[in-house]
């Protein structure tokens, strides 16, 4: 889900000062508490979420742990702090948390203007609309005058007034700060269409009392590129957590994954040898063992594994991989070579 930039809290420059002033040299600081900070969603269903007893899973909590196995071995050595949307940003930039990896959209003005970096993209969306089935609506052009519940101070609010504007349809906007809020006033029918990143619609569906009485409408009208974001001014971190993500695409392309990953380890094939630490001196470039991208698979496998067992067609949010699948298979995943 995206959320605009804090500006008018927090000036962009007083930002980036205080980003500078907390980045430097994070590996030290990690590997002297011992743990990843990591700043997550307060639970969106696939992406971040918490069971009952605290313990966190999806394809953001993830890569979480994928970065604390490459510094430490061990993709248990993270902790989570759930942040809504307004939070993020500043608990990022104060150094509260290392990495932020919280279903969070690449924008030029995040990117260049709050002494931000982002790391890549793990997961490609687009902002739609959900409805009840009882509407018989099946197109967003078809909704003008209804009542649009969102987040506040978000990106989506922007897209719905483009969108709207753009097609000379009338709505009024219900806004609320928190995730849960925003779910608990539409499922109550405070208002007539719910609009977020699709994946978050899929998920949020899920917590409806009556998810099979909703029905997502088939609208794309953003592009969401949502990725894990740190602070500028921490090259090796901003490089840690990038190639991390790139490792495990590139496995996923390589056949290497998380039951196979020992076995490939012994191979013969170049590019394997120098993904998995057998070749080259890599790990050494971003401050870790060469092993890091081995540890990083074996804690959380590849990047279709983590898909696939958070968000994919077997789990409850039932997503196709569509331009998330590889390159290769007609996506848009791409990883740069480890040479």
């Amino acid at each position: 889900m995206k959320k605009l930039m804090l500006t008018g809290v927090l000036g962009a420059a007083a930002l980036a000062m205080a980003g500078s002033a907390a980045s430097a040299a994070t590996l030290d600081d990690v590997k002297a508490k011992g743990f990843v900070q990591c700043g997550v969603s307060q639970g969106l269903p696939g992406f971040s979420n918490p069971d009952a007893d605290g313990n966190w899973s999806g394809l953001d909590v993830d890569l979480c742990r994928a970065v604390a196995a490459a510094i430490f071995g061990d993709g248990d050595a993270v902790k989570f702090t759930p942040l809504s949307a307004k939070e993020r940003f500043t608990a990022l930039q104060s150094g509260e948390v290392d990495l932020l990896s919280r279903n969070t959209t690449w924008t030029m003005s995040r990117d260049t203007q709050l002494g931000l970096n982002f790391a890549g993209v793990n997961y490609y969306d687009g902002q739609g609309f959900m409805i009840r089935t009882s509407m018989d609506i099946n197109s967003a052009l078809e909704l003008s005058g209804a009542s649009v519940c969102t987040n506040t101070g978000t990106t989506t609010e922007l897209n719905v007034a483009d969108y709207f504007r753009a097609n000379n349809m009338e709505y009024e906007l219900v806004a609320f700060e928190k995730a849960d809020e925003v779910v608990a006033a539409y499922d109550a029918g405070r208002c007539d269409v719910y609009t977020t990143d699709q994946s978050g619609l899929y998920a949020q569906r899920l917590k409806l009392t009556d998810p099979g009485e909703h029905k997502v409408l088939p609208e794309i009208i953003s592009k969401e590129p949502l990725g894990p974001v740190v602070r500028q001014g921490d090259d090796q971190w901003f490089n840690i957590v990038k190639w991390v993500h790139i490792a495990t695409v590139n496995a996923e392309e390589l056949g290497v994954n998380q039951a196979n990953v020992d076995e490939m380890k012994d191979g013969d094939n170049p590019s394997v040898k120098r993904l998995l630490g057998t070749e080259g001196e890599f790990g050494a470039a971003i401050g870790l063992g060469n092993d890091w991208a081995y540890n990083a698979i074996k804690a959380v496998g590849n990047y279709g594994e983590i898909f696939d067992r958070n968000v994919g067609p077997d789990t409850p949010l039932g997503i196709a991989r569509g331009v998330n699948a590889l390159w290769s298979k007609g996506g848009l995943m791409y990883g740069p070579p480890i040479r």
